[in-house]
């Protein structure tokens, strides 16, 4: 017995390991760390709920922020740690940065401050008045016919539909809305699904990375676009370096007007998200998307016969543009770099921008005119974002990171600027390293 007694004691001793054992696992076989504890997450990854990349860009790296971010429930997430729970950092080597103390402590006031709360109220308007303009565009051209100024309307009531419900797919998707994530998956899927006729599924795998890794190169899959693009300061020196042949990117701030607004969701996203359906074979996915086409031909076919095809590509195209000037204005202009480890505050703010506050312009970005504040804390209700914001400033002050806000029409006009001197950057480079 005594034997015995000593055996297990002995079993249930925590290994410890020095953060550069944790390093090396940042291949086939994934460790990451947890407030200062080991996971193999190796096989997890296949396993996790918000996928296995957006986890697995953590392997190797200390985690403890990012899993803050992603899950509201601590608790609840415990019982799946348990199993992969490998031991803990070496306590010598578990001292906490500064600017990561500070930032928790500010995470703990915003818990304080009740930000993390929802207000349902603003969530049902905000669902009331997107139905609002699904009502009125196809009463206009139902009561009115199709004429041009009835079938404007209606193609001005369908594109606000889609801009606006895209903000809303997102709060749904963030888990921000509802204290049960069920309840936010079933939205999610009502949202994104039946009123957008976009894959769920897709959606989190793409913007989740992007969330964890925000510009990071190789991580975040924003900012994969090579093929069309170089952003930033890296990735115009590698491309040119690495790549005889490539697109005139001393050209793209003129051809992004062409292949980039107009194109984003008719074209690309449509390929990616059906793409991603087929090859994941998600099933309920594809039921909701054609739930979504089944909707838009039932209401309109009557109406305009096969014009219906493209009066849905133009709204697509109408929304590509309101998406893609929103969304890029607060990355594209930041820093776009590999990995390098960063504390969850400065990854943040290297990647986000914040454009000024206006009733205007928080209905127009869906609030994400506090990007800085949505990157920090994904999961709190966006009604709340800018009560959070002058103690994120004054936090960045006091640790010497930019935090940066700028007018509606300066934050687009900085995506047209970054993107001319990155295609210059990528020329000169281009010139000197193949010159000979």
């Amino acid at each position: 017995m005594g034997r015995g007694g000593q055996g297990e004691k002995e079993e249930k001793e925590v290994k410890v390991y020095s953060w550069n054992e944790v390093r090396e696992h940042s291949g086939n076989d994934k460790w990451l760390v947890i407030d200062g504890q080991v996971y193999n997450i190796t096989d997890w990854v296949r396993k996790h709920p918000g996928g296995s990349r957006v986890i697995s860009h953590y392997a190797g790296q200390d985690a403890t922020d990012a899993f803050r971010a992603f899950h509201n429930d601590l608790k609840a997430v415990q019982k799946y740690l348990k199993p992969i729970h490998l031991g803990s950092v070496k306590p010598e080597e578990q001292q906490v940065q500064a600017i990561d103390r500070d930032f928790r402590e500010l995470r703990k006031t915003a818990e304080k401050m009740d930000l993390f709360r929802p207000s349902y109220a603003f969530f049902f308007i905000h669902l009331a008045h997107i139905i609002a303009f699904e009502v009125l565009g196809y009463l206009v051209m139902k009561q009115f016919g199709t004429g041009w100024i009835p079938y404007l309307i209606t193609l001005l009531c369908c594109t606000i539909v889609q801009a606006q419900t895209g903000w809303l797919q997102h709060d749904f998707g963030h888990l921000s809305v509802f204290k049960k994530s069920k309840w936010d998956h079933f939205f999610h899927y009502l949202t994104v699904g039946f009123l957008k006729g976009a894959s769920p599924h897709w959606w989190n795998h793409m913007h989740y990375q992007h969330h964890a890794k925000p510009n990071v190169i190789d991580k975040d899959p924003d900012v994969r676009v090579e093929a069309l693009f170089v952003i930033g300061k890296q990735m115009p020196v590698k491309i040119a370096k690495s790549k005889k042949k490539s697109m005139p990117y001393n050209w793209q701030h003129h051809y992004f007007f062409i292949v980039g607004p107009p194109l984003l969701f008719p074209v690309y996203f449509q390929y990616m998200l059906l793409r991603h359906i087929f090859t994941r074979k998600l099933w309920l996915d594809l039921v909701v998307v054609a739930m979504f086409f089944a909707r838009l031909f039932i209401l309109y076919f009557p109406m305009l016969g096969w014009g219906v095809i493209p009066f849905y590509f133009t709204v697509r195209c109408l929304e590509s543009h309101w998406f893609t000037w929103v969304a890029q204005s607060n990355h594209v202009p930041m820093d776009v770099k590999a990995d390098e480890a960063e504390p969850w505050l400065k990854l943040q703010m290297h990647a986000t921008c914040n454009v000024e506050r206006s009733l205007f312009n928080d209905w127009f970005t869906g609030h994400l005119n506090f990007q800085i504040e949505h990157h920090l804390f994904p999961t709190m209700p966006r009604h709340n974002l800018y009560k959070i914001a002058p103690l994120v400033k004054s936090l960045c002050e006091k640790h010497g990171v930019s935090y940066q806000v700028k007018s509606l029409y300066g934050a687009f006009a900085d995506i047209v600027k970054t993107l001319r001197h990155s295609g210059e950057l990528w020329y000169s480079t281009y010139k000197a390293f193949h010159s000979s």
